[in-house]
This record gives C-alpha cells, structure tokens and sequence, in this order.
C-alpha cells in the first residue's frame, strides 16, 4: 500500500510540474524567438536583385582569398593540405540560416588552426576531425544556456596580448618552410631552437621563392590602398579613375591566390623539367569529402603495433583545447560582428550557436575548427556583402576547385604558402595599442604583457589562461580596495563631522578594508561619522556583519555614525542582521537634527 502511495505521489508531483514545464517551453516556441534564432527568416522576405548581385561579387571575392588560405592554414593546424578547404564550403551555407553577421564568412582561421595544432600535437588527423565536433558542441551547448557574456572575461589588453603572441607563432611555424627546413615544436621557444639547430638544412630555392612571394604580397597589399584621382575640393572622380581604382582594389585582394597560381605554375613547370627544387605541398584528393561522422574512436599503426584510441582517450589528449578553442573563435567572431555592427546590438548567443551549428556541420566532411576571419571579413565588407548569403557563393566557389583543381594544387611550393601566412599575421602583431594602453592605463599594459610572454613560453591555451586568471585577480583586487574620500565638514549648525566617501559597492573582499579605514580615520578625528553611500549600489551578508559591528563600535565609543543617501536595496540587506543604532538620513535638515541628538550631553558643574 505504501508503495503505490508513493508511486501516486511522484505521479502527482510530475503532473503538477507539467504545467509549468508547458508554459516554459510555451513561452520559448513564439514567433519572435523563431525569427530570433533563424535571423534568416527576417532578411529573405527583403532579398532583392540589388542584394543578389551584392552577395554574388562579395562570395567570389572572398572565395578566391579563402581557397589559398585554406591550404595555407591546414599547415598550420598539422593536418593534410584537403582539410583546409573541406572546412571552407559547408559552415559557410549553414552560417547562412543562423548567423547574424552578413560580413563573416565562416571557415578555417589562423588562430583556430593554431589552436588545432596545440590540442592535437600531431597526434591524428582524426583528433582534429574530432575536435571540430566537440568545439561545435559546446558552442552550442554554451549558447543554448545563455554562456556567451563568457568571452566578457577577457579583457582587451588579454586579447592583444594574446592575439600578438599567436601572431608571432604562427610566424615562426611557417618560417620553417620558407626555409625548407624540418623543425617540429608547439611553444615559440621551442620552435626557434629546433630551427637554429636544423638551419644547416636550409634550401636555397624554398628560402628565395618565400622572400619575394612575401615582399610580392606586401607590395600588392600597398596597391590596393591606392587611390587613382581625388575627389577632394569636391572633384568627382572620373568613371576611368573609378575603374582603375575597382581594379587595383581586386587585383591587391586576390593577391593570395595570383601568387599561388604563379608559384604553382613556376613549381610545375620545375617538375616537368625534373624533380623540383621546392618541397611541394604533393598531391591534394580531388572531389568532395565523404558526409560522415565525425571519428569517435580509431586505430593507428604505429611501429608496427595497432594502438586503439577510445573516444575517452581522444578527448583527454585534447585536454583543455576542447574548451580553449570554441572560446577564443567566438571571441574571434564577435570581434568581426562588433567591428562591423554599425553600432546594432551583437547577439553573442546567436554568434555561439551559429559557429557552434557550422563547426558541428564540418566535422561531418572531415574538417578541424573554424569561425570568422578578420581578413576576409573586411574584404567581404568592402566588397559590398548585402546579407549571409555571400557565403553560398564562397562555397561553392571551393566545391568547384575541389572537384577540378585539386589536381593542379600539388605543384604549389611550401614556402608560397608560408608567405601568404606571414603576409597575414605580420599585422596581428598589435603594437599600435601599447602607446595607447600606457597612456591610459599602465597596469592594463603590464597585463597584455604578461599574457603575451606566458603564450610564447607556455602552450598557448595556458598562456591564455593565465592572462584571464591575471585579470580576475586585477578584477579582484579593485573590489577588495575601492577608493574612499575622506573630508573633515562642517554641518550648518556648526557641528564638525567627517564623511567618508566609498565610490563602489561594498562585498565581502572590500568590507574588512573599508572596516579598518573608517575606524581609523574615526578614532584619530573623535567627531561623529557620515558614511556617504551615494555610490553603493550593491552589499552582501558580509558587508552587512561589517556595518553590525561598525555601528556596535561607534556605539561602545559613544561616537555617532550615520548613513547618507543609502539605497533602499542596500539598507535592506544591512538591515537584515537587525544593526544597533544603524540611522540612514537623505537630506542635510535631517543631518542636523541627527547630529543634534547623538552629541553627548556635556556635564555640568553643579556650584556649592
């Protein structure tokens, strides 16, 4: 009997919850959250033969600079050459149904490459394959439940260090192959000294073709910042002028992929001719890549010996890169969306689960983490974008080369492909922001100085950590010393008194502080005491043990201690642990009147 008693019970209790679970739910499944979650649905009711043609030239451009990068960063990560570009054509369409951005063309970055490489270690390819799925993952999960203010924590002096410091990594891991020489490592430090120590080894022709493809394309990224003609003093430019400043703009945009098409051709023709005296980044398979899942567990032969990976295996070799990575490629998103804005409001949780849904999309054709790409980003701007779907244009611009030029990829030499990186990263080095951070705020400097050191000595997802820890502790240390002004005031009917003026809430790491400041200042003075909380707009249980124990003290010392213009949430919380002689006053008549009555009574001398 007991039993079914019980049973009856849990039965009740669900029923009464579903109610409530309805509503929620209800309340989750309206028109506006639809359209809220599916931006698609809001600006292809308005897509017009303007926005078409916007979208059409933007999604060619920008496919023309991400094909050569894709290549490029799939170094980067330690991955084959094809990963690349399987991650540069499905994010890109499923970003069109879920993000909010026009301007970000989704697919591989330098920084998510990066942070590939250190997750993996050159461990398997299918740890990356896997490492794209579980980035997606979380950012997905992240923004289901609300976690985007996350990347609120770090700061942008953690953020230029850290992006300066990838910069440089990145830097020195192509320098390799523009030199032509082997040298493997995950930390900056460790990377030089592998190179110095195999740079014996260094091929003239690698070293050569790197130099002058970096000096080509630094030279064509100057011509695209030309300007034909000046329309200043209100000359228009003429339509020749217009013309040859279009061009010079595209010709320094596609700069990527005309020095790829050029080495690949000097590279063929080598190979025709002989072997070649460049290292070749090989044979590329040509076609699509199977639709898959993603590995959650494989074999691989090494020494002879087959070792079995388990999912659980792969993801503790992935360690903290399986959170490190989705974060930073939403702060690296949201970056772009907020340079790009307008000024609109940024959705961080729409960014999370539109890269998160891309990212997912991707580890099911075999491609490692991506997001949005500054560079691109801008090109994708300037090229007069209209709304996502620029981005169908840029993959299906990648689907093509891989089903018909994947076979001429195989003669592009290395070291263009470093170039192209370096090219790049050189102006990630944020060195424009030092002067500006000393000027305002030395401490912040030391921070983005400290991150940038621990990023080039320690692997980088520690690097960064310990940027945000140095932060939080900064956060920290603000909040447990605010800054109080102390004045000696005199009240209107002449009474002297002393207010002391916090300029932020009072919680528990910041009471024992301000505690010993005011009992010090009060002692030393001998005067009644104002507390002036005008900027306290927050307290917790501690603080109001503090004021407990203040107003006891001033009590015992039959000193006066008053509350001025205290907000009624804050009195409330003090007032909850029930203080003696806690008096709360908002204007100076009552300052009088209180000040009135808590001087003591002097004593008189009665004459016999």
């Amino acid at each position: 009997m007991a039993v079914i008693n019980e049973n009856y019970s849990s039965d009740s209790k669900w029923k009464s919850c579903m109610p409530w679970l309805k509503q929620k739910i209800a309340n989750k499944c309206t028109k506006k959250t639809l359209y809220k979650r599916l931006p698609i649905l809001t600006w292809l009711p308005k897509y017009d033969r303007q926005c078409a043609i916007g979208d059409l030239l933007a999604g060619i451009t920008v496919g023309l600079m991400v094909i050569p990068q894709a290549l490029a960063y799939s170094g980067i990560a330690g991955v084959p050459t094809q990963y690349g570009l399987y991650g540069s054509f499905l994010g890109c369409i499923v970003y069109i149904f879920f993000g909010g951005c026009k301007d970000v063309p989704m697919g591989p970055t330098a920084i998510a490459s990066l942070l590939t490489y250190q997750a993996v270690r050159g461990v398997s390819t299918e740890h990356a394959l896997l490492l794209c799925f579980l980035t997606g993952v979380v950012q997905v999960l992240m923004g289901i439940f609300g976690l985007g203010f996350l990347v609120d924590f770090i700061s942008g002096p953690v953020s230029s260090g850290f992006t300066s410091a990838v910069a440089l990594i990145i830097l020195t891991s192509q320098v390799r192959d523009i030199l032509g020489v082997t040298a493997s490592g995950s930390v900056f430090t460790e990377m030089w000294g592998n190179i110095f120590r195999n740079i014996h080894e260094t091929n003239a022709w690698d070293t050569v073709l790197g130099i002058c493809c970096i000096a080509v394309l630094l030279i064509m990224r100057i011509i695209g910042q030309l300007k034909i003609g000046s329309n200043k003093g209100g000359v228009e430019e003429t339509k020749l002028q217009l013309f040859a400043n279009k061009f010079l703009w595209l010709f320094s945009t596609a700069r990527n992929a005309i020095v790829v098409i050029v080495c690949g051709f000097i590279g063929y023709s080598f190979q025709q001719n002989g072997d070649s005296p460049f290292q070749l980044i090989g044979a590329v398979p040509s076609g699509l890549p199977n639709f898959q899942l993603p590995p959650f567990g494989f074999t691989q032969s090494v020494n002879g010996t087959e070792i079995y990976y388990s999912f659980l295996d792969m993801v503790s070799d992935l360690g903290t890169g399986i959170i490190v990575t989705p974060l930073i490629s939403l702060l690296e998103t949201i970056a772009i969306c907020k340079a790009f804005a307008n000024g609109k409001a940024v959705d961080a949780t729409q960014e999370l689960l539109a890269i998160g849904l891309a990212n997912v999309a991707n580890s099911f054709v075999q491609a490692f983490p991506g997001g949005g790409a500054l560079a691109r980003s801008a090109v994708n701007n300037a090229s007069g974008v209209r709304t996502p779907l620029g981005g169908l244009y840029t993959g299906l611009l990648v689907i093509l080369a891989l089903l018909y030029f994947t076979p001429y990829f195989q003669y592009i030499p290395k070291s263009s492909l470093a170039a192209i990186i370096i090219a790049a990263v050189i102006f990630m080095v944020e060195v424009k922001v030092v002067k500006p951070m000393w000027r305002s705020k030395k401490s912040d400097l030391f921070l983005g100085l400290a991150t940038f050191i621990a990023c080039l000595v320690l692997p980088l997802e520690i690097g960064i950590l310990v940027g945000i820890g140095l932060n939080l502790l900064f956060i920290l240390y603000h909040a447990a010393r605010p800054k109080i002004s102390v004045e000696k005031l005199t009240s209107h009917e002449g009474t002297e008194y002393l207010i002391l003026t916090p300029d932020r809430c009072l919680i528990f790491p910041s009471t024992d502080y301000v505690r010993n400041l005011v009992t010090k200042h009060s002692i030393r003075q001998g005067i009644p005491v104002v507390i002036d909380c005008s900027h306290i707009y927050g307290a917790d249980f501690t603080a109001a043990t503090v004021v407990e124990s203040l107003t006891k003290d001033f009590a015992a010392r039959d000193q006066p201690l008053l509350f001025y213009n205290l907000k009624p949430s804050v009195s409330a919380v003090f007032e909850g642990v029930s203080p003696q002689d806690f008096v709360v006053f908002y204007n100076q008549d009552q300052l009088d009147e209180l000040l009135r009555k808590k001087q003591p009574e002097k004593p008189t001398n009665d004459l016999v």
